[in-house]
Order: C-alpha cells, then sequence, then structure tokens
C-alpha cells in the first residue's frame, strides 16, 4: 500500500488549519506565553474551533529548559486566562496538576450557580492582581502579528503556517 505524501493531521480544510468563522475563512493560532511576552506553545487551528476545545494541548506543549540539567518544565507556576476558559472541565484539570489560575466566571455560570442557591458551590476563586496580568498574552500574539507572514497567513498549508509562527516566535525569544 502506498504511503500518503500529506503531512500528519489530514488533507483538506480542517487539516490546513482553515475553516469558516464570523470574520470569513480563516484560522486561529492557540498560544500560551510567559511573563515577558514570549510564546511557550503554539497550536493551528480552524477558525470556527473553540478556544476551550485546544487548552489542554497547548498547555501541554509547553516545555521551559532549565538551566543546568534536568528534564524541562511542563507545568507553570500559576496561569491567567479570559472567560472562554471557565467552564469545569478546565478548572479541574488545573486543581489536578497543581496549577494556580486565574479565571474570571462567565455572567450565565454565575446566575446558574446562584440560582441553584446552597447546592450551586461557592464560587471559583478570582485575584484581580493576577488577572491584570493576563495582557501579556495580548502582547505576544500583537508581537508575533508584527511579522507580516503570521499576520496575513498567505501560508496555503497549515504545517507552513505553523512553522511561520514558530519562526516568528525563535526571533521574539533571541531579542529578549
Amino acid at each position: 500500500m502506498a504511503e500518503s505524501r500529506r503531512p500528519p493531521g489530514g488533507g483538506g480544510a480542517g487539516g490546513e488549519g482553515l475553516g469558516r468563522s464570523r470574520g470569513g475563512f480563516t484560522s486561529k493560532l492557540h498560544l500560551s506565553a510567559d511573563g515577558r511576552c514570549r510564546p511557550l506553545s503554539l497550536i493551528v487551528t480552524p477558525g470556527q474551533r473553540a478556544d476551550c476545545t485546544q487548552f489542554k494541548p497547548v498547555l501541554e506543549k509547553i516545555r521551559v529548559p532549565r538551566s543546568g540539567l534536568g528534564r524541562p518544565r511542563k507545568k507553570p507556576d500559576s496561569l491567567a486566562a479570559d472567560r472562554a476558559y471557565s467552564n469545569g472541565p478546565i478548572r479541574e484539570h488545573l486543581r489536578r496538576r497543581g496549577i494556580h489560575h486565574t479565571i474570571p466566571e462567565k455572567t450565565d455560570s454565575q446566575a446558574a450557580r446562584l440560582r441553584k442557591g446552597t447546592g450551586g458551590g461557592r464560587p471559583p476563586g478570582f485575584d484581580e492582581a493576577r488577572y491584570k496580568k493576563r495582557h501579556t498574552v495580548e502582547r505576544a500574539i500583537n508581537l508575533l502579528k508584527q511579522y507580516r507572514a503570521v499576520a496575513t497567513r498567505y501560508d496555503k498549508r497549515g504545517y507552513v503556517f505553523l512553522g511561520t509562527a514558530t519562526a516568528a516566535a525563535l526571533a521574539i525569544w533571541l531579542r529578549s
């Protein structure tokens, strides 16, 4: 049987990281960043893919080398995310891994919890001072968009676009 020449992830629009969203035929770049606005992990998905579905893959791709000997760190000390990541499975995953997190509660989740009364449980903890540092991810995205090839995505193939974004991330790391 002949092997396919296509890269892993399959072909078609979904395999290439292209899909319909409100903005048209686009792709999304999911990433995590450190406190100095440097990208730690990148994933390309179609434009209609929800952010919360890519949370675990982005978190699993984090590898921070240690100075000296030892395996790279895979777990951040703390995490700040926006409301798109405010659901039970994500919070449970972070608790299981022992990662301190600051994620605001969605208004509909808050209303449902309050509607249940004492059976709704207590509200999740929220540290406003830590949440103010979430802008580092937005700044990391803006740093990546300084590279025209990342901002416009002229690459036809998804793996080529991921390589372009990775090269831009490397340039950001080398500058800082």
